[in-house]
Order: C-alpha cells, then sequence, then structure tokens
C-alpha cells in the first residue's frame, strides 16, 4: 500500500503538531461561540464530536484522493462570528443557519465559482499573503523567550543542530526535547486528562429569516473570505495545484451531514495547512499528503474522544506550542518571502500584500488575510505598466 510505503516519522509529527496548533490556538473561541448560541455542555461535547470527525474524515479522504496534504480546519473567525452576531436565536435555528451555510459553501464549490475566483490571484500576491499569515507564528517562536527562556532556547538550539545533522528529524527531536523539558520543570497540566468518549447530539434543524441574516449568509461570507481563499492560496503558494472545486465541494458537503450535531462551519486550512506543507514534513513534496492523512487521524481522535483530547492539549505549555509551532513554519515562511519578491514587477504589490496581512486587520468581521489580497490586488492593478 502506498501509504505504508510513503509514510515517515516526521510527517506524523508535522500531522500532530498541525492539530496542537489549531485546537490549542482556537478551541476556546469555538466553545465561546457554542455557548453564545445557547449550547448546553453536552451539545458543545458533541460539537467537537462533529467538528473533529469532519476535519478528520475531509484531511483523510482528500489527501490519499489527491495525493497533496489537504488539511482542513473550523471557521475561528466563524465561531467568533456567532460570538457577537447570533445572541437571542433559538439553539435550533443557529443548527438551521449552519445547514444553509454549508449548502452554499457546497454549492459555491461544485458549481465552480470558487475555483474561477482563485484562479485570478498571482504568485506574488498569493505567496505574500501566505508569508504575512505565517509571520506572527514565527515571531512568537522567540517571544516565547522573554516568558519561557529556558524552554524555548533549548527548543532552538537543538532545532538548529538538528537542521546542520538531520533536517528530517529536526522538528520530531525539538517537540520531544520540549516535552521531557516541559516535564522536568512540571510545566505539564495533566490532572485533568481522563478517558472518556464524546457523544454525538442530534438537533433537528429550524429554519428562520432571522438566523439567515444573522448567521447563515454572514457566516458563509466570513468562512469562504478568511479561511478557503487563504487555505486555496496556501496550498498553491507551496507548490500544490489540486482541484480546487471539487475539494470545497466535498467540504460544504461533509459539513451539511455533520450541521445538525454542531458542526458550525468547516473549511480549508490556512495556516497549519502550511506545516503539512513544508519541508518539515517531509523533504519529498509528493510524500507531504502523509502529514495530511496524519492529521486527518488526530482530529479524528480529537472527535472521538472529545473531552480528553481538549485536557491533553490543554496540558502543553502556550509557549512550547509557541516555539515548535514558529519553527516548523520557518521553511514555509522563506519559501513565501522568496516567490512574494520573485517577480519585480510584482514586489511592490506583493509586499503591500504581506504587510496588510501580517498587520492584523480585521473589517466587517473578515481577517486579514482577505484584506492584504484585496490591498495587494488593488496595488497590482494601480502600478502595473501602462499598454
Amino acid at each position: 500500500m502506498r501509504l505504508i510505503r510513503d509514510f515517515s516519522l516526521p510527517a506524523l509529527v508535522a500531522g500532530f503538531v498541525t492539530v496542537l496548533v489549531g485546537f490549542s490556538s482556537s478551541a476556546v473561541v469555538v466553545f465561546q461561540g457554542a455557548r453564545a448560541v445557547g449550547a448546553t455542555p453536552e451539545q458543545i461535547a458533541s460539537w467537537m464530536w462533529a467538528l473533529g470527525l469532519g476535519m478528520g474524515l475531509t484531511c483523510i479522504g482528500l489527501s490519499l484522493r489527491h495525493r497533496m496534504p489537504v488539511v482542513t480546519a473550523w471557521s475561528t473567525p466563524g465561531a467568533a462570528m456567532l460570538i457577537s452576531g447570533a445572541a437571542g436565536l433559538p439553539y435550533e435555528q443557529a443548527i438551521g443557519a449552519f445547514v444553509v451555510s454549508a449548502v452554499l459553501i457546497a454549492v459555491a464549490g461544485f458549481s465552480g465559482l470558487f475555483e474561477r475566483l482563485i484562479g485570478r490571484i498571482p504568485a506574488a500576491i498569493g505567496s505574500g499573503m501566505l508569508a504575512g499569515v505565517l509571520l506572527r507564528f514565527g515571531m512568537e517562536a522567540f517571544a516565547a523567550m522573554q516568558r519561557q527562556f529556558g524552554l524555548a532556547l533549548a527548543m532552538f538550539a537543538a532545532y538548529l543542530l538538528m537542521r546542520r545533522l538531520s533536517p528530517r528529524y529536526s522538528v520530531v527531536v525539538t517537540l520531544g526535547l520540549g516535552i521531557a523539558i516541559a516535564g522536568a520543570m512540571d510545566l505539564l497540566r495533566l490532572e485533568g486528562v481522563a478517558l472518556a468518549l464524546a457523544e454525538p447530539v442530534w438537533t433537528t434543524p429550524a429554519f428562520s429569516w432571522s438566523a439567515l441574516v444573522g448567521i447563515a449568509i454572514p457566516l458563509f461570507v466570513v468562512t469562504m473570505a478568511s479561511q478557503n481563499v487563504p487555505g486555496a492560496t496556501v496550498l498553491r503558494a507551496s507548490g500544490y495545484w489540486p482541484p480546487i472545486s471539487p475539494i470545497i465541494g466535498w467540504i460544504g458537503a461533509v459539513n451539511v451531514v455533520l450541521a445538525p450535531f454542531g458542526a458550525f462551519a468547516l473549511n480549508l486550512a490556512a495556516i497549519t495547512a502550511a506545516i503539512c506543507t513544508g519541508r518539515e514534513a517531509h523533504e519529498d513534496p509528493a510524500r507531504r499528503y502523509v502529514a495530511g492523512v496524519a492529521a486527518g487521524v488526530f482530529y479524528c481522535l480529537v472527535g472521538l474522544f472529545g473531552a480528553t483530547v481538549a485536557a491533553l492539549f490543554a496540558a502543553f505549555p502556550n509557549e512550547l506550542v509557541l516555539v515548535i509551532a514558529g519553527l516548523a513554519l520557518l521553511g514555509t515562511i522563506g519559501n513565501g518571502l522568496a516567490a512574494a519578491l520573485a517577480d519585480e514587477s510584482q514586489r511592490e504589490p506583493a509586499i503591500i500584500t504581506f504587510l496588510v496581512t501580517a498587520s492584523g486587520l480585521t473589517l466587517f468581521g473578515i481577517g486579514p488575510a482577505f484584506w492584504g489580497l484585496v490591498a495587494g490586488g488593488l496595488a497590482l492593478f494601480v502600478l502595473r505598466p501602462r499598454g
């Protein structure tokens, strides 16, 4: 079987780091979004079950189908939108809005509209956006030294040493050393970890105009603009050109099935995807799809053992997560900057894209990756040579 032949420890670790970073950086937002729509503790556990299985199955299926590291995620901007925009609506109507949003995503994918939009983004602009999205993670890897100097410095030293001796295992060794040091420093919070299966809770969707206008349409727009556009751009900037239309379509279709259980929005990953598409997953780009499959397996575990895995990921100190994420993304940040600056005629628009994206600008509930693309595209249009 090709998957077994292509398997590697770095790809497995890349998948784990992807899930660790994705979960630890945004799970709190998802929990707050669930509470904002009136979900009970049992329903919140069902959200984690549905989201974990949805992300896991799409990661595994799409990565195996296209032999590329196709990584999916929940919509963190979408969850943030729920916190501020869904108050007062009955829970059943919120679930109905999730179904409608997922249907719209599936239609946008299968119809080909989304891929035609993505195809108009120049490579330099896309690469500038990718570098801007990831810059914060690279900087926070070193900012973590202010809080846990010994842990962060030891991990950085191990990474440099392994990059010299055995680049393929640099992230593997760095993560292992970080966990060992955190344990020795009594930074691992394992007291809350207990084995428990999550139980799905079905909610029959209800539909209303207020939920359509207040949740479904904004959730669709935010997810497509802030998540799927950057996610597709990250894949292409990393050298992968999958058929985006069916990928978005199938993600939406899976979302439709799982929405009654609490899967509010599934989409292509952007930041965490770069961990699986970069050199740290494997030196051979054709074998990095294993990292996407590994991420899917870990996401399925998140879904099946929602409360247990939540406590396990929360046990890692935040500084460890920041350092391992930043170091794992160094190569991708460098490649993004190199590609953004390669074409002199597009260099200034690419820099504008990079700066706007890295600034964290958020307008109308839509994140900086989208506005970086807009600013870069506008600059490219204005500055292009006459004639």
